[in-house]
């Protein structure tokens, strides 16, 4: 998925790696880093929409690239991480450095007077950690693949682990014998929760929260599927299943539209699921899905930022990004160079339709928490 098909006419759109330990600066790197800083502190946000959407030329397949680009930097939360980080100091480690290229095109962004602006270096600088041109990347895998190349370059240890408490789930895994009621568990943490279209019985789920439901129901563990007991010895049926531990101030959410048949290729699941604007955990989930010592779920109450969607097929299409300014309240398509705004009735457009496999589909929802911590 991303091989663009060119920006149609929307008449009706008006997992993680630990960060290094910050290097100590010599006496001869003060005055640079001060520099830096300082340029830094000017930048200002391209969520802020006050030079106007400003879109990404498409430099070769990068559609899905440039989708997250502008999820990212309409996320104003995540913009204050980014616009502290200390600078490279030598000039080989800038082009290097993800957050670094990043900030340097929001900086560009915001100043340009142009619709849109090149990525070359940030793209430059992805060749180097083997995310290349002329690739048709899955936004869900990219999304994942970008986030941890920012975790890993995020020298100071602060922002690192505030990058962290921003987008991550918590969760508690656990496994319970059915024949001695032995119970393993495990914590674990992730960055999207991978959602079914269909439940167990191969069913088509008819909503987000349906699927929301389906996810954190508990699978039986029977015949070739039993594990082995540490109590009993011997493999047994099993009770397996997850918990919700702890949601992040950016909550996203992957719809698993692509999957794979045995001696054939990827297809896509076109089929409407509808999402709403707002997401309420308390009224989704039950008590037996969340974990005991889950705190704060008074604030497990979010609304809709964004939709990366995608059209076409499996094999050949292409991404943009519908997102909520946290500033306007207003939606915009970010289409590569193209930008406008749109309606709620456009974003609800990429429900899906199961008699129109080209067209548009949400695929990675982004919900905002309602109350910032």
């Amino acid at each position: 998925m991303g091989q663009g098909i060119g920006c149609p006419d929307k008449s009706r759109k008006s997992e993680l790696a630990l960060n290094q330990s910050m290097r100590k600066e010599e006496d001869g790197t003060e005055e640079a880093v001060e520099r830096g800083d300082q340029q830094l502190r000017a930048l200002r946000a391209v969520a802020d929409l006050n030079n106007g959407a400003i879109g990404l030329y498409n430099m070769g397949l990068s559609c899905c690239l440039n989708s997250l680009l502008q999820v990212f930097f309409m996320n104003t939360h995540f913009t204050v991480i980014l616009r502290r980080i200390r600078v490279p100091i030598e000039h080989a480690e800038q082009k290097k450095s993800v957050p670094y290229q990043m900030l340097l095109l929001l900086e560009q962004m915001q100043r340009s007077k142009q619709r849109a602006v090149y990525s070359q270096e940030l793209v430059r600088c992805l060749t180097m950690h083997n995310l290349k041109l002329f690739v048709q990347y899955d936004a869900a895998q990219l999304f994942l693949s970008l986030w941890n190349l920012i975790k890993s370059q995020i020298t100071d240890r602060e922002l690192a682990d505030r990058l962290t408490m921003l987008y991550t789930i918590r969760v508690q895994e656990y496994l319970v014998c059915q024949k001695c009621s032995f119970e393993t568990r495990r914590d674990s943490n992730m960055l999207t929760l991978p959602l079914p279209m269909f439940n167990s019985c191969s069913q088509r789920l008819k909503t987000l929260e349906d699927s929301l439901r389906c996810f954190f129901q508990p699978e039986q563990l029977t015949d070739n599927n039993m594990c082995l007991c540490e109590q009993c010895e011997r493999k047994t049926p099993c009770l397996q299943g997850m918990k919700l531990t702890c949601l992040p101030q950016t909550l996203t959410l992957h719809l698993k539209r692509f999957y794979y048949r045995k001696s054939s290729w990827t297809q896509k699941i076109s089929y409407s699921l509808p999402f709403p604007q707002s997401l309420d955990f308390n009224q989704i989930l039950t008590q037996e899905q969340c974990h005991p010592d889950a705190k704060e779920k008074a604030d497990w109450q979010y609304d809709l930022f964004g939709v990366v969607a995608h059209s076409g097929l499996a094999s050949f299409g292409h991404y943009c990004a519908y997102i909520r300014s946290l500033t306007e309240g207003k939606w915009y398509c970010f289409n590569d160079s193209s930008v406008c705004q749109v309606s709620w009735d456009d974003v609800k457009c990429t429900y899906g339709n199961s008699h129109c496999h080209w067209g548009e589909t949400a695929y990675l929802l982004v919900y905002m928490r309602k109350n910032p911590q």
